[in-house]
């Protein structure tokens, strides 16, 4: 007599598998979203603090560049390069602000979380939506279809 499996029983541990995957993988998909969110907002909270600490030793707000290529620097190098853990980072000077106006904006490559907005003041916004568009212009408070995050 043959000792083996039946198709039905592989099957049966198959549908398992496939069951227990399914409750997986969307909970481990979402869990790394929001880590990713949660990085994003630390690293704006850095931008944040790294362009005071620029502005207090220099006459104007730093680019990406200036505050990465400072010695020592003011943020690291993969931040000042624009792009962090699924985030794409862009620091923008208003057009004669140099001396008092800035903004950062973080959007996630892929669309699939939300976007952060924070500027001279310290306040951190985050997207209403997922996949947002960053802002083209600096806002006083958090701009459209933004909200102050606490």
């Amino acid at each position: 007599m043959r000792r083996g499996f039946t198709l039905v029983e592989i099957m049966i541990v198959v549908a398992i598998i496939a069951l227990l995957a399914a409750i997986a993988i969307p909970n481990l998909l979402r869990a790394r979203i929001s880590a990713q969110e949660s990085a994003a907002a630390a690293a704006m909270h850095t931008l944040s603090a790294a362009e005071q600490s620029w502005r207090a030793n220099n006459p104007t707000y730093g680019t990406l560049a200036d505050l990465g290529g400072a010695t020592p620097p003011y943020i690291d190098s993969t931040l000042a390069g624009g792009s962090k853990q699924g985030y794409n980072f862009t620091l923008t000077i208003p057009a004669g602000q140099e001396a008092n106006q800035f903004f950062a904006t973080a959007v996630h490559s892929s669309g699939q979380a939300h976007s952060f907005y924070i500027d001279e003041d310290g306040v951190l916004c985050r997207s209403n939506a997922i996949g947002a568009a960053a802002p083209a212009a600096h806002s006083d408070g958090c701009p459209a279809g933004y909200s102050e995050l606490q």
